[in-house]
């Protein structure tokens, strides 16, 4: 990861825009919809550092090289990230193509090496993004509190939200009916009940683009990955950063950890897992199996 994404919170925030022209108005565009206040700046006042003062972050669009310089230079002086439209030399940070679903964003970069490429990636990716989606994380964040206070328990509480976000509360929000998705959720936290854990064995020899959908979505949800030391470098990627890892336990702490309620993903490379499934089934341990792609 040559560089790192982060989401700017835009509600009582000034986002300056230096210059004039088709670049600028884009930048302008950009922000359609969003709470920020926006700072027009042109001409010489776009080159005082006072002008920027306050701002979250400054965009610069001009054709003029010293221009872009200069403003640039006065926006950094006042302590403001700054992106300079075709500069990248200038730039504090680039801009990405942005898929906007109100409180869903998606970001595509490509640190300016190719503007174009994320741009086509973000046209695949928001024709599947469906138009309601901004609405269920409207939803869940309006929840959010009293998820965490009935949920204590990180694990317990990603399994609720994991099933809420396909059930009846989250196409209630889809459709746009708010009051009704509060109540369904609410109702549905009210009779959560902890979850059983599980233990689901994953070929881990690689590459990843053999793991079935399946594998690769028990990596996404996984609480902890019990590796092999060889386990693919590319299948670990798979997995959530947040997730606990460590190396080959025994059939017992397995069973222990699927106890708690948690999601185990053992990344397996040799034939020896065999028999650690074979115990934890005689424990009474729920097991998958999820094999590579034939």
């Amino acid at each position: 990861m040559d560089a790192f994404p982060a989401f700017f919170p835009l509600a009582d925030t000034v986002v300056a825009i230096a210059g004039s022209g088709e670049a600028a108005e884009a930048k302008v565009r950009l922000f359609d919809g969003s709470p920020a206040t926006l700072r027009r700046l042109t001409g010489d006042k776009a080159l005082t550092p006072s002008a920027y003062e306050g701002a979250v972050l400054a965009f610069i669009a001009s054709e003029d090289d010293s221009f872009a310089m200069a403003a640039a230079a006065a926006a950094r002086a006042a302590h403001v990230p700054v992106n300079v439209v075709d500069r990248p030399a200038l730039c504090d940070f680039t801009t990405p193509a942005v898929i906007d679903r109100g409180q869903v964003v998606a970001a595509i970069g490509t640190g300016g090496a190719s503007p174009m490429l994320a741009t086509m990636l973000r046209h695949d990716i928001e024709a599947r993004v469906p138009e309601g989606a901004g609405k269920v994380a409207a939803l869940f964040a309006s929840l959010q509190d009293e998820v965490r206070l009935a949920l204590p328990e990180t694990h317990r509480r990603r399994a609720f939200l994991r099933a809420a976000l396909t059930g009846p509360a989250a196409q209630a929000a889809m459709r746009g009916d708010q009051e009704a998705a509060v109540r369904l959720l609410r109702e549905a936290l009210k009779e959560d009940a902890p979850g059983i854990g599980r233990v689901q064995f994953i070929d881990a020899r690689g590459p990843a683009d053999l793991l079935t959908l399946r594998a690769a979505r028990a990596l996404a949800a996984a609480d902890v990955l019990v590796c092999d030391e060889a386990a693919h470098a590319d299948i670990l990627a798979l997995a959530r950063r947040d997730a606990e890892r460590t190396g080959p336990q025994t059939p017992e702490r397995l069973a222990e950890l699927a106890a708690q309620g948690l999601r185990v993903a053992r990344l397996i490379t040799g034939p020896a897992w065999r028999s650690e499934q074979a115990r934890l089934e005689a424990a009474g341990v729920e097991t998958d199996v999820l094999p590579i792609a034939s």
